[in-house]
């Protein structure tokens, strides 16, 4: 049985968003996806180029992704397209095995379609109904309002600054540390 049971959610534009756990026959579609976003957004810890990821190395990642139980890497999709991904890798030890950190990006024709809400809410979602997820944590820029807002709605706090964390196109970016305690 699947970790994540697939969602349609229905859009503020009328189209509809497939959410559903990523696959290993998916690597090559992820890795395309991973290429265009990455020059859309200053947003991600790696620009045009820099991914640096084999299709083999994404198909045994995925692999890995899916025989864990803390673990998830969740595909948003429109009309077949991954619009959007979240990958969270939750830790490995015993002793922090209940909680792990993801990120989320979206491509930028879809932006403010409320992708990335879905994505977080359903993925916020499959955390409470694990009960091994205790604690879900998250790297933003200080500078990206609009995540920062969605990540508070959420409930997320932040809970720390990172100085220099990026350093693009000569300037450094500091990051906030934010987290959501799951009862």
């Amino acid at each position: 049985m699947p970790k994540f049971q697939p969602i349609s959610i229905s859009l503020k534009n009328g189209e509809t968003l497939e959410i559903r756990e990523a696959a290993t026959e998916d690597a090559a579609s992820l890795l395309r996806f991973v290429d265009a976003v990455s020059g859309e957004s200053e947003n991600l810890t790696f620009g045009p180029g820099e991914f640096g990821i084999t299709l083999a190395q994404e198909e045994s990642y995925l692999a890995a992704q899916q025989k864990l139980s803390n673990s998830i890497y969740l595909l948003g999709l429109i009309n077949g397209e991954i619009v959007s991904t979240l990958s969270f890798a939750g830790g490995l030890r015993p002793r922090i095995k209940h909680g792990g950190e993801f990120g989320i990006s979206v491509r930028k024709p879809h932006w403010n379609k409320g992708i990335g809400r879905a994505m977080l809410s359903s993925f916020l979602a499959w955390c409470r109904q694990t009960g091994e997820i205790r604690k879900v944590n998250l790297r933003v820029r200080v500078d990206n309002q609009a995540a920062i807002h969605l990540y508070e709605q959420a409930g997320f706090k932040i809970e720390g600054r990172r100085s220099r964390e990026f350093q693009i196109n000569g300037q450094f970016v500091d990051i906030f540390l934010m987290g959501l305690e799951i009862d």
